[in-house]
């Protein structure tokens, strides 16, 4: 009985000792999170987040590691975070595709936007909760918005992807089309399971095929940003890697044939090489199993005032998806 009492009060006495020691060290510190919805471009699949009014405030400590970096492009000062909380976080810790919780925090007059990604190990006796991450890059500074009238009308990319994004609503037409999601490399959603397909371009091969691109001033824009045809256009080839997930030998040669009678039918894009169905070893070792991954790897050639054609039909027949 001794010592199951000792067990009992123990994790209490310990928990308040931490919380009084980050108490003192933070200097009663509180930490603010606003809440961001994801959304979603419906031309190229770029993702944004839009700030809500709903802002909580959590007790705790906040670290910070500061890195300073020179790259090609930037010169930033990396910013580390740990926020240890004297209560579950319960919003951070919630696998929500739709929702982010940013905090805020001030440094030489400077407002960082911190992004957390990880949690770490914990003892719940302690009654201390480990929160990591990093501030948002500048360079990523813009995918952060205040109001979900700031979000771009036009496209963003300049190359083949809104050709790619686009099948899916052609198919009526070309039904393999409909089988499974089209989405951006590096931009699929959280979680997701078979069957889709991925659309990655190699920013290195993107090249011209045309001599120089024919140029159409428009005069400016009225409003200044307001959606008009590209007022250029080049014939252009880029270098296109499908993934798909979830596809048996038959699904992927529909696919693919799909693809071959888009081409020829529209000429929204031409065959520069002559691909081939692979398949591709993906493993996770816990279940002893490998992916049904296959993959196409085009090099297509198309004009950039086609893909941008199509990126504004999408615009017109898609709103911009909003998670929640």
């Amino acid at each position: 009985m001794s010592i199951a009492s000792e067990a009992s009060v123990a994790p209490t006495q310990l928990q308040a000792a931490l919380e009084s020691g980050v108490e003192q060290i933070s200097g009663n510190q509180t930490v603010s999170f606003t809440q961001y919805t994801k959304s979603t471009l419906p031309t190229d699949g770029y993702v944004f987040w839009v700030a809500s009014s709903t802002v909580q405030s959590f007790s705790g400590s906040l670290h910070v590691i500061t890195e300073r970096r020179q790259d090609e492009d930037q010169t930033i000062a990396t910013n580390q975070f740990v926020f240890t909380a004297e209560e579950e976080v319960s919003q951070l810790n919630l696998i929500s595709p739709g929702t982010m919780w940013i905090g805020t925090w001030q440094t030489d007059g400077a407002t960082l936007n911190i992004a957390f990604a990880s949690s770490g190990m914990t003892y719940r006796q302690a009654g201390l909760w480990h929160y990591r991450g990093f501030a948002v890059y500048p360079a990523l500074a813009s995918q952060l918005v205040a109001n979900i009238d700031d979000l771009p009308e036009g496209p963003i990319v300049s190359n083949s992807l809104p050709i790619w994004l686009g099948l899916a609503s052609q198919s009526a037409a070309y039904p393999p089309f409909g089988d499974a999601a089209i989405y951006p490399s590096y931009l699929v959603p959280d979680n997701i399971t078979p069957p889709y397909v991925t659309a990655h371009i190699e920013p290195e091969e993107t090249i011209s095929l045309g001599a120089f691109p024919n140029y159409a001033w428009p005069g400016t824009p009225t409003p200044p940003y307001a959606l008009q045809q590209m007022p250029s256009s080049q014939l252009m080839r880029d270098d296109v890697r499908l993934t798909m997930y979830g596809f048996n030998n038959q699904q992927a040669i529909q696919f693919y044939s799909a693809l071959i009678d888009y081409s020829t039918n529209t000429d929204a894009f031409g065959f520069c090489n002559s691909p081939s169905i692979k398949d591709a070893k993906r493993t996770q070792v816990e279940i002893a199993a490998i992916a049904m991954q296959k993959m196409l790897q085009i090099k297509a050639s198309y004009y950039q005032s086609t893909a941008d054609a199509i990126a504004r039909r999408l615009i017109l027949s898609a709103a911009v998806t909003t998670s929640t």
